[in-house]
């Protein structure tokens, strides 16, 4: 009887099972195609200075995260400790005084409110000690995206367009990639010059393609979830344009 359970199931499972594995191959061969493009080595995992002039490991494997989330430059480094790090880092970088920063899919993660400036104490360094302006979209009531109120909300201050990929700790879908290609879409209707960022974090290889494949100019994530496989204990990454890539890494 037990047997009979387990067969069933694996049969009832075997559709989605498939659709994975497809998924993991496809992204498997963009990674592979990206090593062989860069021509990694066993000279890129020579140890280097703390300078990390010429570098090759860190040059190669920048190039070969731009390739695979297919962004023209990234950084992917140990000293974004986290997720949360990285996409503080993007904020900054392109985030100037009197610009707007609206998310169009709700309240983002609670540790960027305090980085937003949207809960804690003042004068900590947020984004709103720097007079940042920031707004929230809240989703419909069955998840999706609010599209009226998102025209409502951008006026000439907005700057960046955030989207958070995953539900994090909310009831809510994620959202798919084609999903974020509707809302960049859309968006670039109403103004071509907004920077469109999309947190990207969980939503590493889980489909086939990645949201900067479907015009979004920059994202962020963290190594230690699905880029690091689960055994990667600090780091993170910012891909995109690369003029915006460039900003981060001078802020």
């Amino acid at each position: 009887m037990l047997e009979q359970l387990v067969e069933k199931a694996e049969k009832d499972c075997k559709h989605i099972h498939n659709k994975i594995n497809k998924t993991v191959e496809i992204n498997q061969k963009r990674v592979l195609d990206a090593f062989k493009q860069n021509r990694v080595s066993d000279s890129h995992f020579n140890s280097t200075s703390g300078y990390g002039y010429d570098d090759m490991g860190r040059e190669s494997l920048e190039k070969i995260y731009a390739d695979v989330f297919g962004g023209e430059d990234a950084l992917v480094r140990p000293q974004l400790v986290s997720g949360t790090h990285a996409i503080s880092t993007t904020l900054f970088g392109l985030l100037r005084p009197n610009d707007e920063l609206i998310y169009i899919t709700g309240k983002p993660y609670d540790t960027l409110e305090e980085v937003i400036g949207k809960r804690g104490k003042t004068d900590t360094g947020s984004l709103k000690d720097f007079q940042i302006s920031y707004k929230e979209v809240n989703l419909n009531l069955n998840g999706s995206i609010n599209y009226p109120s998102i025209e409502e909300n951008i006026s000439d201050k907005t700057k960046v367009i955030g989207i958070q990929r995953s539900k994090g700790y909310d009831d809510r879908p994620s959202f798919t990639v084609e999903e974020i290609g509707d809302m960049v879409k859309f968006i670039k209707d109403i103004n071509e010059d907004i920077i469109i960022f999309v947190d990207n974090c969980y939503g590493e290889f889980v489909e086939d393609i990645e949201p900067l494949h479907v015009g979004a100019d920059i994202m962020a994530g963290s190594l230690i979830k699905n880029p690091g496989g689960g055994m990667v204990r600090a780091g993170g990454y910012i891909v995109g344009k690369e003029k915006l890539v460039l900003k981060c890494a001078n802020s």
